[in-house]
């Protein structure tokens, strides 16, 4: 089944859910006969599960795919202690994206045993150092550390509240294995759990699992064609389709709903030809906590701690050019927001407006100079700026613009090594010395055609600079157009 069937499942069955169901509040409860029931903290078996994880994954890398990186002993542990972390030299989409996918599932082995999002934080940081240190033979990386905990906290909790929006036990049939399919694909600690101890196939008369009232949903799913330019020429690029998946969970300004991730914003975006890659973006934003008030004229205002990922991944447009888009990713960040909400004009006319700070701990950009193995990207730490506004026309439409700035400083480089005869796995660099600043900027119009059908007309525009402190600064500018159509839930 392909992937865009998937995901429309996953959209269809989780807004089946009725939203004046009277369920449970999302992370902590099962849903038992007519109330809540808090889960048993079981923190030993998540240790159990974590270690699970990691020995499985090791075991397919050593006996199906024959790795050289997991023929451990005991040696490799000694040395990896005596060695010390490194900056390694994987590709993108491994080290910043497939490395917090692993997180989120150390995160969610403590989740689904009933620990609450605090608790289930050290289990994504020690599963992290567990595989770094014992289970590769190569020197373990910082910024897989990095990218696999903190990166792991957030799209761990997320696919663990988005796995709770399509369960329902009260369901049967082939309804019953469309949600547990997808409610697996998207958390499968839970859906393993769930098999283990039977819950996939016992029928409650109180089945669901999300509050709809006290934590509203909104899903849409579209699909369509994008052009990607090649190096801003408007009539050089390609074509292909694309689906994309966006939900916002939770509301901003309701001071009763105040755990980490009782608002959240989920956004991907899968590119659907060979020539880019399969994810091309990825942005997420997670309230930790936060403080809201409504002023004397009616406007919602709301204070708070934010937690952020992005990941943004493209390939050449014409094989053989050497010019890429974009590679833009924000794996662990954390900063303040704003965000405010002007009461309609005419209940028709509706304005919403958001603006983030946030420090950077791991983020990587593209490097026209550094390809040493599998990476041709810089790594480093810095700052982001968001800012968020939305136009509500009511029966209209809407007109979004989104404006994303990121610096990113690389503070160690290669310099005075010998690039010839050093060993690639310990040449331990960020890539090459200095700074990029990173802008983008993505306007997008949506009509209605119907209640829930849409048309969607949106581009996005990058500016990069980097300045390299050993080599020729770059500037580099290009952008995408989208047409599509959205289906909102």
């Amino acid at each position: 089944m392909c992937l865009k069937k998937i995901l429309y499942m996953l959209a269809l069955s989780a807004m089946t859910c009725s939203a004046q169901a009277s369920a449970i509040a999302a992370g902590d409860t099962l849903c038992v006969s007519d109330k809540a029931r808090v889960e048993k903290k079981q923190p030993w078996i998540a240790a159990g599960k974590v270690i699970a994880i990691n020995t499985g994954v090791w075991a397919f890398n050593r006996f199906i795919t024959h790795e050289d990186f997991a023929d451990i002993s005991g040696k490799t542990i000694i040395n990896n202690i005596k060695k010390g972390f490194v900056w390694d030299n994987d590709q993108f989409s491994t080290n910043l994206f497939a490395h917090p996918y692993h997180g989120n599932l150390y995160f969610n082995a403590a989740r689904t045993s009933g620990l609450n999002f605090w608790e289930s934080v050290p289990y994504a940081l020690g599963g992290s150092l567990l595989w770094e240190i014992v289970e590769e033979a190569e020197p373990p990386a910082i910024n897989d550390l990095i990218a696999t905990t903190v990166g792991g906290i957030a799209l761990g909790e997320v696919t663990n509240r988005i796995s709770l929006l399509v369960l329902d036990d009260s369901k049967r049939g082939f309804n019953r294995f469309l949600r547990e399919f997808a409610g697996t694909l998207i958390s499968p600690m839970r859906g393993i759990k769930r098999l283990i101890h039977g819950d996939m196939w016992r029928v409650k008369s109180c089945g669901k699992y999300h509050d709809f009232e006290a934590l509203p949903v909104k899903i849409a799913v579209s699909l369509g064609c994008r052009y990607l330019a090649e190096d801003n020429h408007l009539f050089k690029g390609e074509y292909n389709p694309f689906f994309e998946f966006g939900l916002r969970y939770g509301d901003p300004y309701n001071v009763k709903m105040n755990r980490p991730y009782d608002y959240f914003t989920f956004n991907a975006a899968f590119g659907l030809s060979a020539n880019q890659p399969l994810i091309s973006r990825i942005n997420l934003l997670g309230k930790l906590w936060s403080t809201s008030w409504v002023n004397e004229d009616g406007m919602d205002l709301s204070f708070g701690v934010f937690q952020h990922f992005n990941y943004f991944d493209s390939e050449e447009v014409i094989d053989g050019s050497g010019r890429i888009p974009y590679k833009i990713s924000e794996a662990a960040s954390l900063g303040t927001g704003l965000m405010y909400r002007l009461p309609e004009v005419n209940r028709s006319i509706g304005l919403e407006q958001s603006a983030h700070v946030s420090g950077i701990l791991l983020g990587g950009s593209l490097s026209e100079y550094y390809n040493v193995i599998n990476r041709n990207y810089n790594m480093g730490s810095g700052y982001s700026i968001k800012s968020k506004t939305l136009l509500n026309f009511g029966k209209y439409g809407q007109f979004q613009f989104n404006v994303h700035l990121y610096q990113i400083f690389t503070w160690k480089g290669y310099e005075n090594k010998d690039l010839a005869n050093e060993d690639p796995l310990y040449l331990n660099a960020q890539g090459d010395k200095g700074n990029v600043m990173l802008a983008i900027m993505n306007p997008a119009l949506q009509l209605n055609i119907t209640e829930h059908l849409k048309a969607n007309i949106e581009s996005s525009y990058y500016w990069r600079h980097t300045h390299y402190k050993y080599h020729e600064d770059v500037r580099y500018k290009t952008f995408e157009a989208k047409l599509g159509l959205v289906y909102e839930f």
